[in-house]
């Protein structure tokens, strides 16, 4: 009874023959919309004002490199650098998202040889998927190991140590240059400040 309920009445159509090298449109629009995440997250780093709909120069760069589209052998620095100014507005410095998609087809191309425009594209977009700007040689404040030993004020010697006080605290721009006395007495004199006493008993 169950397996009769299951049954539809309707006959089964044959799955059209797609090619594997057809790019779905809808696979094109999901792969598209992941890209413009990628874009978006790309386009604000390093750049605190931006908004995420425009990239600069630098930043695109980055992209094509932390996302492996340069490799220096196909598409290179100066051809990533020369498709930046090719789809950007004359006198603009960044470009919006449908200017990147321009830029991706003609590295694609480039990195692509031999595949159709839009199976290029869709490569560059997997190559695109989930990336991050990458922070690799970025410096990190350490505290451990040697670092610590050399930071310990209460181990300097000589004149370093007359930088800092007991407490390992920094004194600023006395503890860097000598301060010079106009008092008018000369250095270590003890009976500094007591001349105007003397004068008027």
């Amino acid at each position: 009874m169950l397996k009769a309920a299951c049954k539809s009445s309707l006959p089964l159509l044959p799955h059209p023959q797609v090619s594997p090298h057809t790019v779905l449109p809808h696979l094109q629009l999901t792969m598209a919309s992941e890209a413009e995440r990628t874009f978006q997250r790309f386009a604000v780093f390093g750049e605190s004002s931006s908004s995420g709909t425009e990239m600069n120069n630098k930043n695109f760069s980055k992209l094509c490199k932390d996302c492996g589209i340069m490799d220096d052998k196909t598409v290179t620095s100066t051809d990533v650098d020369i498709v930046f100014s090719k789809v950007k507005a004359k006198n603009a410095r960044t470009i919006t998202f449908q200017q990147f998609q321009e830029a991706m087809k003609e590295l694609g191309q480039k990195q692509f040889k031999g595949k159709s425009p839009d199976e290029a594209l869709e490569n560059i977009y997997r190559l695109m998927e989930g990336k991050d700007p990458a922070t690799t040689g970025v410096t990190k404040a350490m505290t451990v190991g040697g670092v610590s030993r050399l930071t310990d004020a209460g181990k300097y010697t000589g004149t370093h140590k007359e930088r800092f006080d007991q407490s390992g605290k920094g004194k600023g721009i006395a503890g860097r240059e000598d301060m010079t006395d106009s008092s008018g007495y000369v250095s270590g004199y003890k009976g500094a400040g007591t001349y105007d006493k003397k004068g008027s008993n």
